[in-house]
């Protein structure tokens, strides 16, 4: 009889591969979990989740409708970033930021033409602060309209319209700056989290209740021969989750593969690997669902979604949390990702991340198998 390592039979694992599959396919839950909620997460992530700015509501307040006035009104009108409205009324403007009408005030003082003869003409912008980043963000555009427009102006007047420096700005890896670029790559962790870690956990703690596994000790099959069982059709199902949403990112959101695709299925694998660890982990521990799914919600999904990198960049984050950041396999996963989709190869990133995650794949396998026992407790 052939088998994979001394003692093992090819024929048992094949087996339990075989059977694992077939309940997986009947159960509507899994297919549920595997194929339908990972097409939710690209469809939401990649149409309704945008950090981008555009289109936002301005409320323009020319006290004296000068010509310098509404010349410099029509640069935020025609502006793709701002939708603005109109007024001489500052009282009026502040009504329509109280009732979230407009999200921003730019306002232009009555004295507009004479301070710029003077060479000194604030603009004001007032920003809706309750979300900190998207405010910094349309300041941040404002000023870049009113310093094309003073540009524009100096030039027209003879001037050179720039001082002695000038500042020529590039975006590496993301010229478009497109949100998507960045929600892509976190969006792969996250499937990857919830077909490996999640369902994994809740399936073997399911069988733990049902007594399934009990049955199987009773016969001649080998622990590690049943968890390679249960490995083997999750992995499966997770790279198909991982073609799923490259393909997606690619065609529908013009995200680009930089890198090789064989690098990118290499450090998955490994990442993939620890998500399964982690849900045979939590399943042999608890052997109840609800604690199961609760305890990988926890470990593996939240701490993906927060504190990866994905959505909050982590040099941000206070020191302490930095350092609990380097506990979460997560964490490389999105390194890894972000280089290889945008980057490329860029072997001095790869190399390392994918080291650390091949520790924590082994690890974790390892303690699954130790605390997986072939006996009735």
């Amino acid at each position: 009889m052939t088998s994979v390592a001394p003692g093992t039979s090819t024929r048992r694992v094949l087996a339990l591969i075989r059977k694992e599959m077939l309940q997986v396919m009947r159960d509507p839950s899994s297919i549920a979990l595997a194929l339908v909620m990972p097409v939710i997460l690209i469809l939401v992530f990649g149409y309704g989740l945008s950090l981008d700015v555009q289109n936002v509501p301005v409320a323009v307040v020319m006290e004296n409708p000068t010509p310098d006035a509404t010349d410099l009104a029509g640069g935020f009108q025609l502006s793709p970033y701002f939708h603005a409205s109109f007024t001489t009324s500052m009282t009026a403007a502040e009504e329509w930021m109280k009732d979230r009408k407009v999200d921003a005030i730019v306002r232009f003082r009555a004295n507009l033409a004479r301070e710029l003869q003077l060479g000194n003409a604030p603009v004001q912008v007032i920003a809706y602060g309750v979300d900190a980043n998207r405010a910094r963000i349309i300041q941040g555009y404002a000023q870049g309209v009113v310093k094309l427009w003073a540009a524009r102006k100096s030039s027209n007047q003879g001037g050179s319209g720039a001082g002695p420096v000038r500042i020529q700005s590039r975006t590496w890896y993301n010229d478009a700056v497109d949100s998507h670029y960045f929600l892509v790559p976190g969006l792969v962790v996250l499937i990857m989290t919830l077909i490996g870690a999640l369902l994994t956990s809740l399936v073997m703690a399911r069988e733990w209740e049902r007594g399934t596994l009990e049955a199987l000790f009773v016969t001649p099959v080998r622990i590690y021969e049943i968890l390679l069982g249960k490995t083997v059709p999750y992995f499966i199902l997770g790279m198909g989750g991982l073609m799923l949403t490259v393909v997606a990112g690619r065609y529908l959101f013009g995200v680009p593969l930089r890198g090789s695709l064989v690098v990118l299925i290499g450090v998955s694998s490994l990442y993939l690997l620890v998500a399964l660890g982690i849900g045979l982990l939590i399943s042999s521990a608890t052997r109840n669902q609800f604690v199961a799914s609760q305890l990988a919600l926890v470990i593996t999904f939240m701490p993906a979604f927060i504190l990866s990198g994905f959505i909050f960049d982590i040099a941000s984050m206070p020191r302490a949390v930095q350092l609990i950041t380097h506990l979460l396999p997560a964490r490389y996963y999105v390194t890894l990702l972000q280089t290889v989709f945008l980057a490329g190869n860029v072997w001095s990133v790869i190399l390392p991340n994918s080291a650390v995650l091949a520790v924590m794949a082994a690890v974790l396998l390892l303690l699954t198998r130790r605390k997986t026992q072939k006996r009735l407790d």
